[in-house]
């Protein structure tokens, strides 16, 4: 995973009147929790478009006040009109300990089912995973290369080294569809096929 420096300021007061404050503010409240007690916290807005606004996920380097951290987003609390975020919940890590995160999926290679006039989907986004911060990638690569039409790939199709898959194995991650043109391809060359033995037919009989 790839790593994405946050720096935080440390809070005691709560409440929604000084929640407001902060946004005034252009700021932020937050809680770092997984460690001996929760922290409180507040970030600049700012500070989290290229963690937030974007398909990658990060390990986060949080340094609140003198004090260092690393975590993973839990919780996004976003206002439901202006999209801006209201509150952030982080889970702190260590290297020895397992946690869960979601992990967004990437698709190689050409399928072979899209020379076929099939289309290729993604059916899920992210996976989840369970393992080590060292052993989890920013991103989940699966080769579609032999896909054909018709054909999926299951979670259960997928093997990563030393973490674990937590998505149902019955899972579709990706799909090649038959396309309306694909079908219709097929429905002339049935056609074509079918004709061909009673044209020789009547060749022969005259």
């Amino acid at each position: 995973m790839e790593s994405f420096e946050l720096k935080g300021s440390p809070r005691t007061e709560t409440g929604k009147k000084f929640a407001k404050q902060l946004r005034r503010e252009n700021a932020v409240p937050a809680v770092l929790y997984g460690g001996k007690e929760s922290v409180l916290f507040s970030v600049k807005e700012s500070d989290l478009r290229n963690l937030i606004y974007t398909p990658n996920v990060y390990l986060i380097d949080l340094t609140i006040g003198k004090k260092k951290h690393k975590a993973i987003i839990k919780e996004i609390q976003f206002h439901p009109v202006s999209d801006r975020v209201l509150h952030l919940d982080l889970l702190e890590v260590t290297d020895d300990k397992k946690f869960t995160i979601a992990i967004p999926v990437k698709l190689v290679g050409s399928a072979a089912g899209t020379k076929q006039g099939g289309k290729l989907a993604l059916v899920t986004r992210k996976l989840r995973v369970h393992g080590l911060a060292k052993n989890i990638p920013g991103v989940i690569e699966i080769d579609v290369t032999p896909m054909e039409i018709g054909t999926s790939k299951f979670v259960s199709d997928i093997n990563l080294d030393n973490i674990e898959l937590v998505d149902p194995k019955s899972t579709v991650v990706a799909t090649v569809k038959l396309t309306r043109a694909a079908r219709g391809v097929q429905g002339e060359g049935e056609v074509a096929a079918e004709g061909t033995p009673a044209s020789e037919e009547v060749a022969k009989e005259e």
